[in-house]
């Protein structure tokens, strides 16, 4: 489906070293996502001191959903670990919140799925 493509810069347009740079930045983190939202129904992803992040969270327990949480840094710290999740989902915000493996999106996001399941 066209209107669920992202746009995003094609292969043949990054040379073998941006590519290179782009698979290896902060891979360690990406994998550790990849590797909860394998293990887990419920994973959120986010940073200490959000709000946005902690109502994603209250939101999951108000609902008496189990989940994983994967913490990356504050304001200060850990932004380009989290910049590489961001490149990674394509999601430009924290919280980024997945079900069953499918990224819902944020906090707002959720609230909509959550409604839509009942």
């Amino acid at each position: 489906d066209a209107r669920r493509m992202r746009s995003i810069l094609s292969n043949d347009k990054i040379s073998p070293a941006a590519h290179s740079a782009i698979e290896s930045f902060h891979k360690d983190v990406v994998d550790e996502v990849k590797t909860a939202i394998g293990q887990h129904k419920i994973v959120v992803v986010g940073m200490s001191q959000n709000p946005v992040v902690k109502k994603a969270r209250r939101i999951l327990d108000e609902e008496g959903l189990q989940y994983h949480y994967l913490e990356y840094g504050s304001y200060m710290a850990m932004w380009k670990q989290r910049l590489a999740i961001k490149l990674w989902s394509g999601w430009p915000t924290f919280p980024q919140v997945f079900f069953d493996g499918v990224l819902i999106g944020g906090a707002t996001d959720l609230k909509v799925y959550l409604s839509s399941r009942k």
